[in-house]
């Protein structure tokens, strides 16, 4: 296939074109960039000189339908919403990593996004990428909505706990710590270095728009509405997320059982890897692989499950969980351009 990247100077943009440059079924055909076009990727990057030659181009859908099989929308909020419909209709697969195709509410989207939502029918008929809860819906599908960084990792710690209903959905805490990449290029004063360095804030408490997403996939998952306490703080490095999540059990399961639990669930998740008993994973452990460590913990004395997981915000939250639900879509074996391990230290 070839492939084209909406967004292609950003830092998600970048990790697709690190992983898609080592996709033995994909080739890279067209890096779009409004505010850089005419210039060469290796101008803006120069670690990508002698491995990619290419000059970043103005969105055009009809050349990109001429080009490209399937698109990537590494855009910011409220982009990607006006520009993938013109490559739906050009019958071309179409994955945002973006998060205007999440919500299923138009409502909700204008809510916490502060902006118009896309056409309702293209919300109905995009399939929420979320790779290990969702492979059925994947499979076959035109138009992906990637989920954000901090989703994936609150809901992939969550999914077993909560389809076997063994937590109480209305406990639900999510302490989520991200490096700064995660805010993007843009020149925002408080991610500056001296803003940044050692220094831990929390931002975004009770606005964050990842909230309404992972309340509506754990309202899919349990068939149940519940509002949930998530809290984001900025951490000084600059890729890794990691989610501590506290719930009150409603079952007396153990530690032990729990694991054993999520090892079933995640049996055919190779990138999943749930920690043995004792053991709880750090960010380093799965910097530049789109692996999702989880561990876990029971509290017998407070009745409350802990999870830690964690991820690479912009692989498995981002470039690498994008290249998975295409892998998905195609029939491919899933790790298909990912099998990479994780860079350490």
């Amino acid at each position: 296939m070839k492939a084209g990247i909406v967004g292609a100077n950003g830092y998600s943009g970048i990790e697709l074109i690190r992983l898609l440059m080592n996709h033995p079924l994909v080739e890279l055909e067209m890096l779009i960039s409004h505010s850089t076009q005419g210039s060469e990727i290796q101008q803006l990057y120069p670690h990508l000189t002698g491995f990619l030659d290419r000059r970043l181009e103005d969105f055009d859908a009809d050349e990109l339908a001429r080009r490209t099989d399937v698109v990537f929308f590494a855009t910011p909020a409220g982009v990607s919403k006006d520009l993938l419909p013109e490559c739906l209709k050009r019958g071309l697969i179409c994955i945002d990593l973006s998060g205007d195709f999440r919500l299923k509410d138009p409502a909700a989207y204008e809510k916490w996004y502060q902006q118009s939502s896309a056409d309702t029918a293209l919300l109905n008929d995009a399939v929420y990428g979320l790779s290990e809860i969702n492979r059925r819906q994947i499979a076959g599908a035109r138009l992906i909505a990637n989920p954000g960084c901090y989703p994936t990792a609150s809901l992939l710690g969550l999914a077993p706990a909560v389809k076997d209903g063994a937590i109480d959905l209305g406990s639900i805490i999510i302490d989520g710590k991200s490096g700064v990449s995660g805010s993007g290029k843009s020149m925002v004063p408080g991610n500056l270095y001296c803003e940044v360095n050692e220094n831990v804030k929390a931002y975004k408490l009770g606005t964050h728009k990842h909230t309404p997403e992972i309340e509506q996939a754990v309202a899919a998952m349990s068939g149940k509405n519940e509002s949930i306490t998530f809290t984001t703080h900025l951490i000084p490095m600059t890729r890794g997320l990691m989610c501590t999540i506290y719930a009150t059990l409603a079952k007396g399961y153990s530690t032990k059982e729990f694991l054993e639990m999520y090892e079933r669930f995640y049996d055919k998740s190779p990138f999943v890897r749930i920690r043995p008993l004792g053991s709880w994973p750090s960010t380093k452990e799965v910097a530049g692989s789109n692996f999702c460590d989880i561990g876990l913990n029971v509290d017998g004395r407070s009745r409350r499950l802990t999870i830690v997981s964690v991820i690479d915000n912009v692989v498995k939250g981002a470039a690498g969980q994008a290249i998975q639900n295409l892998n998905i879509i195609k029939g491919w074996d899933e790790q298909t351009g990912l099998a990479l391990a994780p860079i350490y230290p």
